[in-house]
């Protein structure tokens, strides 16, 4: 793919997205990205098939991004606080893909349920990761499933970190981290 083509279909990505994020997929039409992105119609349809094909690819492309960074704090030194603090840099960074992906995820049926559901499992699955090696050096609470600290690990943060855009922008990414950090670890104390 040509620089030009990936700086076309990322302006396509961050036009959609902020729509999107404002009003939810259904709502917002072709004419109105591409005019958000300021390029013809034409445009999308010569990188999409269609507008469900590109905000299909902005799901795929907004969960590789965060993917890709919840694989970087897996090496760290204390790697469940950096993963938590990757989630939530992510979240600050693209807050209206967090919108986009709550609300698609609890729209019931939803169009991109499907590919939402593998994508949400893609990022739990790294989450599980972490949760397995905590759990192997006996580090979760006993009794605790993995794959349930897994699933709750990643809705609480996503919820935390929209909580925080909306209710609480004035609080920095390090105070929410602290603060979700000493729940965690807090939990596993109460044993």
């Amino acid at each position: 793919m040509s620089a030009r083509t990936t700086a076309t279909k990322q302006k396509l990505f961050d036009a959609a997205l902020k729509l999107v994020g404002e009003r939810g997929a259904a709502s917002v039409t072709v004419d109105e990205i591409a005019a958000e992105a300021g390029v013809a119609k034409g445009t999308i349809y010569y990188n999409f098939a269609s507008k469900d094909a590109l905000v299909e690819a902005l799901l795929h492309h907004g969960v590789e991004i965060l993917a890709g960074r919840l694989r970087s704090a897996e090496g760290s030194e204390d790697s469940l606080e950096a993963l938590v603090d990757e989630m939530l840099g992510f979240w600050a960074e693209y807050p209206a893909f967090g919108q986009l992906l709550v609300s698609e995820l609890w729209r019931t049926p939803g169009q991109w349920h499907g590919t939402l559901k593998l994508l949400r499992d893609d990022i739990v699955s790294i989450v599980r990761g972490q949760m397995k090696r905590l759990s192997d050096a006996g580090r979760l609470p006993e009794g605790v499933e993995v794959g349930t600290a897994s699933a709750a690990l990643f809705g609480t943060l996503l919820v935390i970190a929209l909580d925080w855009q909306v209710f609480q922008p004035e609080r920095s990414r390090a105070e929410v981290r602290d603060s979700v950090m000493l729940l965690v670890r807090g939990m596993r104390s109460a044993r």
